[in-house]
C-alpha cells in the first residue's frame, strides 16, 4: 500500500520549460529577470493591488513591511498567537513587541472583537494572518485600524486567490504578504510576495529590495546611476524560481479548483463524526471564497490527537498538527507579550490536525483517509 504524505511538490504546466527559457533564452536567472515582471503583474492584475514585489520568501515580504511601516524598538504589533514564528520575528527584528490576542473558535483568525481593547499608544501595526486560507473580517479591521492611525499588514501566506466579500485578498490592509513556499498552493519551493496597496511606499520598497540601493530607477532611466540610500537587504529571488511559479500561476484557478474538491470530500466523508460529536470541522464561511489550502480536523484532547497521528502513521498517512502559540514558546515570552486570555488559540494548538492535502492527491485516496479516521473513532 502506498503512503499518503501530507504534502507533495508538483508540475502543473510548463514549469521545466520555463527554467529552460530562463536561462538558454533570456540568458537572466538572477533576480528581477522577465519572469519575476511576469509574476508581478500577474499578481497586481488578478489581485487588484497597487504594486507587487516578488520576494525569496514570505518571510522576506514580511520584515519589508516591517521596515516600510517604520517600526522602531518599543514599537506594539497586534497578532494572533496562533500563526508561524516569521509573524512575530519580522517585527522583533525591528525592535517592535508582538501583542499576542486570542482567536476565533470557528475560522481561527484573529478574533476582531479584541483588537481595541489592545491598543495602546504604542500600538504601531495589525497583522492579521488568513488561517487556512478563510479571510479574516477585514471590513471590521480596517475600521478599528483607520480609526486608530495604525498600518494593517496582512499575513496572507495561505490566502492566495481566497475572497472576502468578492474581493481577493490583496485590497484591503497597506501592505500584504505571500509565500510560494512548496507547502502552499501556488509553489516555487520557497518564494514570496510583498503587495503594497499604499503608493507612498513602492519607492522605499524597491529601495529596501534591492541591499538599500535606488538599483530599480537606474534600469528605468531615472538616476545615472545607482548607489546606497537607505537601509535594505537582498530580498530579490531568482528568475529560475520565478519561470517555475509563473507556469503555476497559468494553472493557478485549475489548481485552486482541484484543491476545493478534495477538501469538498473531506468535509462530507468526515460529516458524519462531526454530526455525532467526535471531532469539530473547518468553518466555510458564506461572504467568503476560500481556497482550499488546508483541511483540519479539531479532536477532543491532546492525548487523542497523538493517539490519532500515530494510528495514521500505522496506516502510512500522515497527518500532522501546526502551530505551537507563540505566546508559550520561549521566544514569545522574551519579546512579546499576551493580550488577556488566549483560551482558544491554546484548546486548538493542542486539538488541530492537519490532513494530507496536495494537488495530486486523488479521490481514493481521500477516502483512504476518510476510511482510517472513522476507524479509529469506531474501533472497539
Amino acid at each position: 500500500m502506498n503512503h499518503i504524505p501530507f504534502n507533495k511538490p508538483f508540475i502543473a504546466g510548463k514549469e521545466l520549460f520555463y527554467i529552460a527559457q530562463a536561462v538558454i533564452e533570456n540568458r537572466h536567472t538572477a533576480g528581477d529577470g522577465p519572469f519575476t515582471k511576469k509574476c508581478q503583474q500577474w499578481l497586481e492584475e488578478r489581485l487588484g493591488c497597487k504594486k507587487a514585489l516578488l520576494t525569496h520568501s514570505c518571510t522576506a515580504a514580511l520584515e519589508m513591511a516591517a521596515m516600510l511601516a517604520g517600526i522602531q524598538p518599543g514599537d506594539e504589533v497586534i497578532m494572533p498567537s496562533f500563526t508561524f514564528v516569521s509573524t512575530a520575528n519580522a517585527f522583533v527584528l525591528r525592535g517592535g513587541v508582538p501583542v499576542f490576542v486570542d482567536v476565533h473558535p470557528d475560522t481561527l483568525n484573529i478574533d476582531e472583537s479584541l483588537i481595541d481593547d489592545a491598543v495602546s499608544p504604542k500600538t504601531r501595526a495589525i497583522v492579521p494572518v488568513h488561517y487556512a486560507g478563510v479571510p479574516c473580517r477585514m471590513d471590521a479591521i480596517m475600521e478599528i485600524a483607520g480609526r486608530r492611525g495604525i498600518v494593517v499588514i496582512e499575513d496572507a501566506a495561505q490566502a492566495l486567490l481566497s475572497q472576502y466579500r468578492d474581493q481577493c485578498v490583496g485590497v484591503h490592509g497597506q501592505m500584504i504578504c505571500l509565500s510560494f513556499h512548496e507547502t502552499k498552493n501556488i509553489i516555487s519551493g520557497e518564494g514570496g510576495a510583498l503587495l503594497i496597496n499604499d503608493p507612498g511606499v513602492i519607492e522605499r520598497a524597491e529601495i529596501i529590495r534591492e541591499k538599500g540601493t535606488n538599483r530599480s530607477q537606474y534600469f528605468r532611466g531615472q538616476v545615472d546611476k545607482y548607489t546606497w540610500v537607505d537601509v535594505g537587504s537582498s530580498y530579490l529571488p531568482s528568475d529560475i524560481l520565478a519561470a517555475f511559479l509563473y507556469a503555476q500561476m497559468e494553472n493557478a484557478e485549475q489548481i485552486i479548483t482541484k484543491r476545493n474538491l478534495i477538501f469538498d470530500l473531506y468535509m462530507d466523508g468526515l460529516r458524519p463524526l462531526a454530526d455525532a460529536g467526535r471531532i469539530r470541522l473547518p468553518l466555510v464561511m458564506e461572504d467568503s471564497r476560500c481556497n482550499g489550502h488546508l483541511f483540519y480536523i479539531l479532536t477532543q484532547s491532546l492525548k487523542e490527537r497523538t493517539e490519532l497521528i500515530k494510528f495514521l502513521a500505522q496506516r502510512e498517512i500522515y497527518a500532522v498538527f501546526h502551530y505551537v502559540p507563540l505566546h508559550t514558546s520561549p521566544a514569545g515570552r522574551r519579546f512579546g507579550r499576551a493580550h488577556g486570555s488566549l483560551k482558544v488559540t491554546e484548546a486548538v494548538s493542542d486539538c488541530l490536525l492537519r490532513l494530507p492535502l496536495y494537488y495530486e492527491m486523488t479521490p481514493e485516496d481521500v477516502q483512504r483517509v476518510i476510511d482510517a479516521i472513522d476507524d479509529f473513532y469506531h474501533q472497539g
